[in-house]
């Protein structure tokens, strides 16, 4: 298995999206119902992340097998936290959204992790309650849960970041 991180382009949306219809699937039978519903994340919202230089794609043997968003701060939803804060709110940080992969493709969290943690050592993530798959995976790749945030939308999401190596006071 010989497994790449790159910067995905528009060509490969025909290839992503059925990533995102992958890890849907792996939500319901999670029993996480309501998160990635009403056709969110579209095409359009992929194709945003590549605009901000921040969609990434994994490949296994050539064939892309994961989707993820790594972008730069500020992200807007995280000005205000709630029942918490944030590790440090000073320094800034970059955001992971949009973690997807095919159920038989293991370790993509570590994967992610690990490129993302080479460019940047503060990372914030969010994720819905329900999900409790990416709960476990967050907090065993040593994050810590913050507080609660609400999207545009409204909707809550919890919080968590991570920094490598944090500076001494």
């Amino acid at each position: 298995m010989n497994r790449t991180v790159r910067q995905a382009a528009p060509t490969d949306i025909a290839a992503i999206m059925p990533v995102m219809a992958a890890a849907k699937t792996i939500m319901r039978q999670s029993g996480n119902m309501l998160q990635w519903v009403k056709g969110y994340p579209s095409e359009a919202v992929i194709l945003s992340d590549m605009e901000r230089g921040g969609a990434f794609v994994v490949e296994e043997d050539g064939r892309i097998v994961a989707y993820f968003a790594f972008l730069k701060s500020p992200e807007p939803t995280y000005d205000k936290i709630y029942e918490g804060q944030w590790l440090d709110d000073e320094r800034p940080y970059h955001v992971v959204h949009r973690i997807a992969s095919y159920p038989d493709n293991h370790g993509i969290f570590a994967e992610v992790m690990s490129f993302c943690f080479a460019h940047d050592p503060n990372i914030r993530i969010d994720t819905h309650r329900d999900n409790t798959i990416m709960q476990h995976l967050i907090l065993k790749h040593g994050f810590t849960y913050c507080g609660i945030i609400y999207l545009a939308s409204g909707d809550e999401r919890l919080a968590y970041q991570k920094i490598k190596n944090p500076p001494t006071a």
